[in-house]
């Protein structure tokens, strides 16, 4: 089959779209035909090298996949029924994955960061990844839809959204970001954002009230003043020490701050006295259980969310794609698809 690897850790150079074997069918597995696959920023990490995490070599990434199932060792998902997948991979029997919070696993694992991905014509799965989708749910936007609408309902739990609520959503044109615009809104909340200046009217649509340009303003302040004094009761944070400082500034007392990510940086600062005397909370989030994939896909599946596809990429362009994912310019999720 053809796949893209990388041999070592480097630039987008260092991915080569080449031959390689086909994945082998294991027990308790499925072997998916990959219609489409989206970047993330995982995707960029990898490549480039993650601190204290050995990545087998030669590899192939991605971790969003959409496809059909073309052979499985078990009957759960019958061969040729289409499927997106869940990207998030757990052993099924420890305690956490017992109670539905499979995300705490101790083997925990992400499609395509450990194992080898959607990247590719073919790729391995455990069965219980395959998440059957309705005819009229297009490829494209299947593989669009896994990760960041996981992590971003993930990370609304965590803060405990609810109707009333005002939410900003840093980077709001980035898969995360869009996927968190619309699950607020879903929720009932007030939404507002921050993106780059010539993303603020695809924002806008999405469903936030008003953009705020986080390379230029202060964007705690102009939160302030548009909503009567009050902040945010919510923060969806993942940009990291560019942002960091106005994300807290920005705060309701009371406030939740959650964050997932780092693409500008991990060390930040926090004035304790601040976190305290205000009564904040700050939430960590890394992906999420299957169970709240299952309950975003179920309005993704009957119209009321859709992930906001950039732009798609044949597979063998994946070092194009990935020069597109690092200068920031798309909208949404970039996709690969094989079949072009």
């Amino acid at each position: 089959m053809k796949a893209v690897r990388f041999h070592h850790h480097g630039p987008p150079e260092v991915l080569q779209y080449e031959d390689v074997p086909e994945p082998r069918l294991r027990g308790g597995h499925a072997i998916v035909r990959v219609r489409a696959c989206a970047l993330n920023h995982l995707d960029l990490w990898q490549r480039r090298g993650i601190p204290r995490v050995t990545i087998p070599l030669p590899h192939i990434p991605g971790s969003d996949v959409a496809g059909e199932v073309v052979e499985t060792s078990e009957g759960a998902v019958a061969v040729g029924t289409r499927v997106m997948l869940q990207p998030g991979i757990s052993c099924g029997r420890c305690a956490a994955c017992r109670q539905g919070r499979d995300q705490l696993c101790n083997s925990y694992d992400v499609l395509g960061l450990l194992s080898d991905g959607g990247y590719a014509e073919f790729v391995s799965v455990p069965v219980e990844n395959l998440v059957p989708l309705p005819d009229h749910v297009d490829d494209m936007d299947a593989a669009a839809f896994p990760l960041t609408f996981l992590t971003a309902a993930h990370m609304l739990g965590l803060a405990s959204v609810a109707a009333g609520d005002v939410v900003l959503v840093l980077a709001g044109g980035s898969g995360v970001g869009q996927a968190a615009i619309q699950l607020a809104r879903l929720a009932g909340a007030r939404v507002f954002a921050t993106a780059a200046l010539q993303k603020t009217e695809q924002t806008v649509r999405l469903g936030a009230e008003r953009v705020f340009d986080h390379y230029a303003t202060d964007f705690a302040r102009e939160l302030r003043a548009a909503t009567d004094g009050h902040g945010a009761d919510i923060v969806i944070e993942h940009v990291g020490e560019a942002t960091w400082d106005r994300s807290v500034r920005a705060l309701a007392r009371g406030g939740r701050l959650v964050t997932c990510g780092a693409t500008t940086g991990a060390t930040v600062s926090i004035d304790l006295r601040h976190l305290f005397a205000r009564q904040l909370t700050l939430h960590g989030s890394y992906m999420g259980a299957k169970l709240e994939l299952l309950a975003a896909a179920t309005h993704f599946f009957e119209g009321r969310l859709r992930p906001v596809v950039d732009r798609v990429y044949p597979l063998k362009d994946a070092a194009e794609a990935h020069r597109r994912l690092e200068s920031r310019e798309q909208f949404g999720k970039i996709v690969l698809s094989p079949d072009r």
